[in-house]
This record gives structure tokens, sequence and C-alpha cells, in this order.
């Protein structure tokens, strides 16, 4: 896996479309997520033609993709938003340029899509950032989001994850301009949920959003397994004690997260039931599952549902794995999916996962 060059502040940075164009719907928010770019994080936001488009084409959206990567004056590639069809696109990309040029690229949810893609050229590219979702935040941004994407943009070493202090999967409606000026509602953080032995489990990320990656299972889009193997890092070596006195046990991390849509505990076991059968399962030592959204403005759960919903979503979870993999570590409640804040993730980079700690490091 390669990491690509990262970007400097003053650099310009294309912002793309390639799941859904909701900035034409929503261009309130979106110009919100750029003056954010431009003045907090001193980056040149660059628009391709499709960025503000709905329902642009498949292959029109690849050939922004492409034009991108390509353009030797972009340092970095930022999704605005997610969607639902991106893995239409992808078939579409031109490889050879993607290889040629490896850059950053940032974006979640429908773009697990990309990720992966990315991830089966050896590059490897960021789980977060979204430019409407958290750049585009009402109110203020949220400063472990900000943190961690100031982080994973400029800086390569090893960064060091974070329970969050408060957090909401309560989003203000985008419908609403005024709503740009008021916070979201935030709940007290409750912390990570820890279960499995008390080893340190270091190795390359993947995973991204959970019914995404159903749909690359169906389309045959993950790639073979072997990948997932021991990765070569010079900075701890292979069986290496650690400060919290154990082995690290090397092999892949599996992140996953739910989204808006609020998958039900028994698509869950069984999405994960198949990445099982499949024989994925037992190539993670470590799983690392972002906090459920557990509202949204279709399901209005009461906090008792919610709660109800999430404990359902992890005793899934702990049923599949603990079926194909019982050996492996839990870790519930990472803040890096549909919920606010968001932790950028290095998808195919490294992470460690130390139970005995209660730690998660990321290699940016």
């Amino acid at each position: 896996m390669r990491y690509p060059p990262k970007p400097k502040p003053g650099d310009r940075v294309a912002v793309i479309s390639p799941s859904a164009g909701l900035p034409a719907i929503f261009p309130h928010v979106y110009e919100l997520g750029l003056r954010r770019l431009r003045e907090e994080f001193l980056l040149e936001p660059v628009e391709y033609p499709t960025t503000r488009v709905m329902g642009a084409s498949a292959t029109d959206r690849a050939r922004d993709i492409t034009a991108a990567f390509a353009d030797p004056t972009i340092t970095a590639v930022l999704a605005t938003v997610g969607g639902d069809d991106q893995i239409t696109v992808v078939p579409h990309l031109d490889d050879a340029v993607l290889r040629a040029n490896p850059k950053p690229f940032f974006g979640y949810s429908d773009n697990t899509n990309l990720l992966n893609h990315l991830f089966g050229l050896g590059i490897v590219s960021y789980h977060g950032g979204s430019v409407l979702v958290h750049l585009g935040r009402p109110g203020a941004l949220h400063p472990q989001s900000a943190e961690s994407l100031r982080a994973a943009l400029f800086t390569s070493g090893w960064y060091d994850l974070t329970p969050a202090d408060s957090w909401t999967d309560e989003p203000a409606d985008w419908a609403d301009p005024a709503n740009l000026d008021r916070d979201p509602p935030m709940f007290p953080g409750t912390g990570w949920h820890w279960q499995g032995p008390a080893t340190v489990v270091e190795g390359p990320v993947w995973g991204g959003n959970l019914e995404i990656l159903h749909w690359l299972l169906a389309t045959n889009r993950v790639g073979p397994t072997p990948w997932l193997g021991p990765p070569p890092d010079p900075a701890v070596a292979s069986g290496a004690a650690t400060a919290s006195g154990g082995a690290v046990e090397r092999g892949g991390i599996l992140v996953v997260e739910t989204s808006e849509e609020l998958p039900s505990d028994v698509e869950v076991y069984r999405i994960l039931r198949n990445l099982g059968e499949r024989g994925l399962l037992t190539k993670f030592p470590a799983v690392v599952v972002g906090r459920p959204k557990s509202w949204d403005f279709a399901k209005r759960l009461s906090p008792p549902q919610k709660q109800e919903y999430a404990a359902a979503q992890r005793a899934a979870v702990t049923r599949a794995v603990g079926e194909y993999n019982p050996d492996a570590v839990l870790v519930f409640d990472a803040d890096l999916g549909h919920t606010d804040p968001q932790l950028i993730i290095p998808y195919g980079g490294l992470a460690r996962v130390d139970a005995a700690q209660r730690r998660i490091s990321v290699r940016y």
C-alpha cells in the first residue's frame, strides 16, 4: 500500500460529487463547507463539471474523478457527500491514471466504493471528510472532526483517536438555511465499548459502510483476501513487546459503520455472516465498529428506542464475529461514520488497536 503525498496549506484540492450531486440542492450548506476549507484549512477548492449536478451520468462522474487525479496541480480529492449509486461509477475509472497519480481521497458512506477500489490499486485513501456533512456542519465545526481531518490532510505520523466528549446523530434540516446558525443537539459521550482479549493488533484497515460492503460482495468487487496479510512496518518489529506488555498481533483491522437508512440488527448480522462465509472475518483480529446512527428524519426514534436500536446492533455484530472469529477484539461506538463528530480512518493504511490500554491509533 502506498501513502500518497500530502497537501500543504495553500494547495489546490479537488471537490467532487462521485455519488449524489447534493450541492445543487443545498448550495448554502455546500458553500459553508467550501468556506471552511479555505479559511480554516487554507486549501483552495477546485470544482469539477458534475460537482453541483444532480443525476449526472456515471461516465461523467468517473471522468471528473479521473481528471482530479490526473491534474498535477491538485494535491488531494474530497467528496462532497455520499449517495447510493457510486457502484455504477467505478467501472468507468481510468485505473492507469489513478495508479500513476496517487492522491489522498477523502469520503465515506457510498464512497466506500471508491475507497475499496483505490485499496485494490494499492493506494491508501481516507474514510471520512464530507464537505457537506462535516465541513458544512451547522454552527461550528466539531473540534474533534476538525482536528482529525487536519491531521489526516497534513501529517503522516501516528494519531491517537479519542472517544467523543459529545456527539449527535440528529443533524439540522438542510432545507432551512436558518439552521446553519445553530449547533445541532448534542448528547454526552459514552466512551468506547470493548470486548475480547487484551491483545494488541496492528495492520491495514479495510471496510467502510456495511451496506455498501454487501453491494461490493454482490458485484464481486472485493478482491482476494491475501492482501490482508502481515504489513511491513519498520516502526514495530513483528512480535515485538509493546508498552502494554503484550506482543503485537499482525493482521487486518476491519472498520465498519452503518448509514442513515438504519439497517435492522437482523440485516447487520446477515451481512457480517456473509462476510464470514466469504472467509473475510477470519482475516481480522480486530473489528472497530462505528457508533450506529439511530435517528433520521424518516425514522425519528425516541431516546429509549435509540438505545434499544444501538444495543441490538452491538449484539448482532458480537454474534456474527463470535461465530467466525471468536478471538477477535471488538470495539464499539467509535466516532467514524454517519454520526458527529467524525474521525478520519486511513483506508488501507495502518492502525493499531490496543485492547490492553484501550487505545486506537492510526497512521495518517
